[in-house]
């Protein structure tokens, strides 16, 4: 009976060491789709192994959010123009500024975990997403300085100043 329960239990502790293997094989077929242009193929691998990510090591982890992010980012690029909130683009868009961001928390905390391009990649295209939240100042001609202010209306240089407000 003894010899049948380590049996058992070493032929259970086979069962599960395969399938951190598996985890990273499919991050690394994910990650050959995605370097193939094959993006919606990367994509459904990546959906799939999005709940397994606390099985990554960390730089696993990093280079899943990355590829994920960079996924979104070239899917965003072939997806038809929608408008408002049925707009595509949007989502995927948004989704890459998701997974970059978390690719960019993790290099920040554990650098080396994605390659230096990947890493400049990253930095090029999250500065991309983040003008879709944050805007980006329009291109001004060469010597103007944007307004620090509203213009004010030109009044004469001996006119009271308006009177403070009272609270």
């Amino acid at each position: 009976m003894r010899r049948l329960a380590s049996c058992v239990l070493l032929l259970s502790s086979f069962a599960f060491a395969p399938g951190c293997a598996t985890y990273t094989q499919d991050l690394d077929r994910a990650r050959g789709h995605y370097e193939a242009n094959r993006f919606e193929q990367a994509l459904a691998l990546f959906r799939v192994l999005e709940h397994d990510m606390d099985s990554f090591s960390t730089p696993e982890r990093a280079r899943y959010a990355y590829l994920r992010g960079m996924t979104d980012y070239r899917l965003a690029d072939l997806a038809p123009q929608g408008t408002g909130v049925a707009d595509p683009r949007k989502g995927y868009r948004d989704n890459a500024r998701h997974w970059l961001g978390l690719a960019a928390a993790i290099e920040k905390q554990t650098p080396g975990s994605i390659s230096s391009e990947q890493k400049n990649r990253l930095n090029e295209t999250l500065a991309d997403l983040n003008r879709d939240v944050f805007g980006g100042a329009e291109a001004l001609p060469e010597g103007d300085a944007a307004p620090d202010a509203a213009p004010q209306p030109d009044a004469p240089a001996d006119a009271p100043e308006p009177p403070a407000p009272t609270l």
